[in-house]
């Protein structure tokens, strides 16, 4: 008579078998886990061990056994008792015991009772379905060091994203300001009208380059002396709340350059810091004034560069 199915049925609902005469199976919850060495995830188990000092009958085995074949429980019992003595007299001859779906039994040196649980079979109910898998860890420090090495050799530019729709309101409270002033301040419908086309045409122009997510910048690696200069009427005044950006860098050093570079051409360029993305922003030139801040961008892009923009602080 073959016993180990009935045993491994009763893991799944209790945590303690005793086979009469010969030990207890225990079952002991074990929590989810992660295994370093495979990179798997273990889902919630039971893990199922042996005892052989828990060998006197509690009925739990037999009782079952006797249900499932409809025998009378002293018949079972005489039964599963031959078993365990079967078993015992195995082990006593060097004999190890292979029990399907729960373990292997042998005796060691010292004649006491080994397991080995076979490990197949997740006994513990509440994790059916579930099994382990394995996930690839993310090289965070590896990407690291390949974005900075490729940022020595291609510097580039980037300009704030799409979805940083904040940056558009400042910019249309000032503008909204100086469409009041200029109302007021002419004396025909022409000029008023002349006015207005050209704020719309400039606000156009802001909102496509700040659509970019991220732009290749055209870096200059010839001396900046080199390059000819372009004459702007660009007078030396004090840091205003408008700047004309002319790009941001991810290192400091490269927004250093670019504003050696700016300035030997004629710009009052500026270094701004540090923006809430972690770049430095290099400006044009800034004012206080939002509408000669906007003729200057008018004629930064049509004369050095169409990735120039309008930033407004509060």
């Amino acid at each position: 008579m073959r016993i180990d199915s009935y045993i491994e049925k009763l893991l799944f609902d209790y945590n303690c078998v005793v086979v009469p005469g010969f030990g207890a199976f225990l079952a002991h919850g074990k929590s989810a886990g992660i295994d370093a060495t495979t990179n798997t995830l273990v889902p919630p188990s039971k893990t199922i061990s042996f005892n052989a000092q828990l060998s006197k009958n509690d009925g739990l085995l037999v009782s079952h056994i006797a249900k499932e074949k409809k025998l009378g429980y002293e018949e079972l019992l005489q039964e599963v008792e031959a078993v365990s003595h079967s078993w015992m007299k195995k082990l006593e001859q060097g004999e190890s015991i292979e029990l399907f779906g729960i373990g292997k039994l042998w005796y060691n040196n010292e004649r006491r009772i080994q397991f080995q649980p076979e490990n197949r079979t997740n006994f513990l109910t509440s994790s059916f379905g579930l099994s382990a898998f394995s996930a690839t860890p993310i090289q965070r420090e590896v990407l690291k060091e390949e974005v900075e090495e490729l940022e020595e050799k291609i510097p580039f530019i980037i300009t704030p994203e799409k979805r940083e729709q904040t940056s558009f309101r400042p910019w249309l409270k000032y503008a909204a300001v100086l469409f009041l002033a200029v109302s007021l301040g002419v004396t025909s419908y022409r000029t008023y009208g002349d006015l207005q086309q050209k704020q719309v045409a400039v606000q156009q122009e802001a909102q496509e380059e700040v659509s970019r997510l991220i732009q290749e910048a055209t870096f200059f690696e010839s001396d900046p002396l080199e390059l000819p200069a372009i004459s702007l009427d660009v007078t030396k005044r004090k840091l205003g709340k408008h700047h004309v950006i002319a790009g941001a860098f991810r290192m400091e050093e490269n927004a250093e350059k670019r504003v050696e570079q700016l300035k030997s051409k004629g710009f009052n360029a500026i270094y701004l810091g540090v923006n809430k993305y972690g770049l430095h922003q290099v400006a044009y030139d800034s004012f206080e004034d939002p509408k000669e801040a906007l003729t200057f961008l008018k004629k930064v892009k049509a004369s050095e560069s169409r990735d120039a923009w309008l930033l407004s602080e509060k």
